[in-house]
């Protein structure tokens, strides 16, 4: 495992410098930078982008405490929830039961 850990992350460097030297040098003229340039800016981005969690709790939170609010749903509830989950615009709804129906027309 800690082959493949090595290899990927050498990888993805590669894959980070190779695109950089490729594109910003051209298009904005900062300079090419070095394999080791390309691993400390992996490390820097998940610094200020990951933060300093593991990736494997990566949204664990959310989950934890949306299962927490599903057992305490009543089944009504979670079926008005998947309406408005599974509609297509369930972004825009609020509260479908006050709405008048455009059906009945």
């Amino acid at each position: 495992m800690f082959t493949f850990a090595a290899l990927a992350l050498a990888l993805l460097g590669y894959v980070v410098m190779a695109l950089w030297n490729a594109v910003l040098p051209a298009v904005t003229g900062l300079h090419a930078i070095t394999f080791l340039q390309a691993l400390g800016l992996l490390v820097l981005s998940r610094i200020l982008f990951g933060g300093l969690r593991g990736w494997e709790r990566r949204g664990g939170h959310w989950r934890a405490r949306m299962q927490a609010r599903w057992q305490h749903m009543t089944p009504e509830e979670r079926e008005r929830f998947r309406d408005v989950l599974g509609s297509r615009h369930a972004c825009c709804q609020t509260d479908t039961s006050a709405r008048p129906s455009s059906q009945a027309q």
